[in-house]
Parts: C-alpha cells; sequence; structure tokens
C-alpha cells in the first residue's frame, strides 16, 4: 500500500473545495446546521411541556448529532466514490497503479475529517443555542462514534459495489438507503416503540445497540458494555462482509469489461 498514492487522491478531492463549490460546502455545514436547529427547538419545546421527566434536549439532540455521523459517513463516502464516476475519471485513476485498498483509504481519512468539522460546528451550536454538551457523556462517546463511524462506511461501501454494477442509474441509493434504516435504528425512540414484529430486524442494526446505550447514558445508566460489544461485532461482520462485496463486484465489473458502463 502506497501512502503517496492515498495521499494524492484526498489532495485531488480537497482541490475540489479550493473552487469554492457552494454544494460541497453546503454539504459539510448548511444541512447539518439546518437539521440541528430543526430539532433543537422541537427538543426546546417537549422540554418544556413536562410530557415526562426526560430531559428531551439531551435525547434529541444526542440523537440528531450521532445520526449525523452515520449519515454523513455514508453520503461523504459515496459521493467521492461518485465524483469520480460523474466527472469521468474512474476508468482513469485506475489505469494508474492505485488499489482499491488505497483509493478507500483515502475516502476513509477524507471521510473523517469531514465528520471532524461537521460534529465541530454542531457541537458549538447545541452548546450556545441549547446547552447541550455531548461531551458529558465522557470516554464512552469515543466508542460510540466509532461504531457509528464504522456502520457509515459498511453501508457506503455496500452502496457504491451495486452503483459499480449497475451504473449511475443505481446512484439515488447513495441518498436514500441510510433514509431507509433510520425508522427502525431506535435513533429518536426506544426498540421497545417499534412493532414487534421489526424488533428482531432492528437489533441486527448495529446503530440500533449505540443509540439504545447512549440514552441510558444520559440518564445515568453506567456505560452498557454488552450493546459496545454487539455493536462492534456487528460492524466488524458487515465491514468485511461489504469490503468482499466491493471486491468482488469490481473483479467482476473488470471481467466483463463494464467498468465504462460505471461512467454512462
Amino acid at each position: 500500500m502506497s501512502f503517496i498514492r492515498i495521499y494524492a487522491i484526498i489532495m485531488r478531492h480537497l482541490y475540489l473545495y479550493k473552487g469554492r463549490s457552494l454544494p460541497r460546502f453546503l454539504d459539510i455545514l448548511f444541512w447539518p446546521v439546518v437539521t440541528i436547529l430543526t430539532w433543537g427547538f422541537l427538543s426546546l419545546y417537549l422540554n418544556d411541556i413536562n410530557l415526562s421527566n426526560l430531559n428531551f434536549v439531551s435525547i434529541i439532540l444526542g440523537a440528531v448529532i450521532f445520526w449525523e455521523i452515520t449519515q454523513r459517513t455514508q453520503q461523504s463516502i459515496s459521493i467521492y466514490f461518485l465524483e469520480d464516476v460523474w466527472e469521468k475519471n474512474f476508468l482513469n485513476i485506475f489505469v494508474t497503479p492505485l488499489t482499491l485498498a488505497e483509493f478507500f483509504s483515502a475516502s476513509f481519512i477524507l471521510g473523517v475529517i469531514k465528520i471532524i468539522i461537521t460534529c465541530a460546528v454542531l457541537f458549538v451550536i447545541s452548546f450556545f443555542l441549547y446547552h447541550f454538551n455531548l461531551f458529558m457523556l465522557g470516554f464512552t462517546l469515543i466508542p460510540y462514534v466509532a461504531n457509528l463511524f464504522l456502520f457509515g462506511v459498511s453501508v457506503a461501501l455496500f452502496i457504491n459495489a451495486i452503483i459499480l454494477r449497475f451504473g449511475t442509474s443505481a446512484q439515488v441509493l447513495a441518498f436514500g438507503v441510510i433514509f431507509i434504516i433510520q425508522p427502525i435504528s431506535a435513533v429518536y425512540y426506544p426498540v421497545s416503540a417499534l412493532p414487534l414484529w421489526i424488533q428482531p430486524v432492528s437489533s441486527i442494526i448495529p446503530v440500533t445497540h449505540v443509540f439504545e446505550a447512549m440514552r441510558e447514558t444520559m440518564q445515568g445508566v453506567p456505560f452498557n458494555i454488552q450493546s459496545f460489544l454487539i455493536a462492534t461485532f456487528l460492524n466488524i461482520a458487515y465491514l468485511l462482509v461489504a469490503w468482499l462485496f466491493f471486491k468482488h463486484m469490481f473483479a467482476s465489473v473488470k471481467k466483463k469489461g463494464l467498468l465504462l458502463k460505471v461512467q454512462n
């Protein structure tokens, strides 16, 4: 693996921001800010009407920020992949000695950078507007965020593999699949609120265990090591399957001579 080639791919995408591309900056800052403002005011309202003893500001804003990590990770990696497809550059970069591992290592690093910027903005807004400090979770914040990020990577790899096989006609998946997963991931409500028949499906989604544990922690319950281990195990399994699936699709497309179709 060559770190020089990984660095080259990272710089290739960062230079796009130098051109003052408004859509790219909106993706990093505008939509996450709109989301945090919308749910922030809703959580304040729910807190004021005293539906229960729960602190809705902490529960909902924590869920919003945590979900942004998963969503932005998935969409960032998928969009970095699609940008090379849209610009008909996908074939060009793989004419070089660049490997798949190097290509996605660069996408992974870019995703981390983007998430750090986005989360920093959300943390500041949450603290000054709603007096919410996510760092009250302490060191438990690290394993929570790591699992959310890994799940976003797994979903992105799976979606990119489908796009690789079926071309740009499947690119809508990059923007829609994550929202299909959200309702059954117990983001804003516990798993017990879901219909009984769908709860087993929810339990095999790694982020479900993260959100359940996050709510417990915010209510004073000690860090749930069992939920963390389940989420981590599922994430490792999904990440491995997604990577192997992408490699299989890439090899299949190359063998059948369909790489050109990716750009059409």
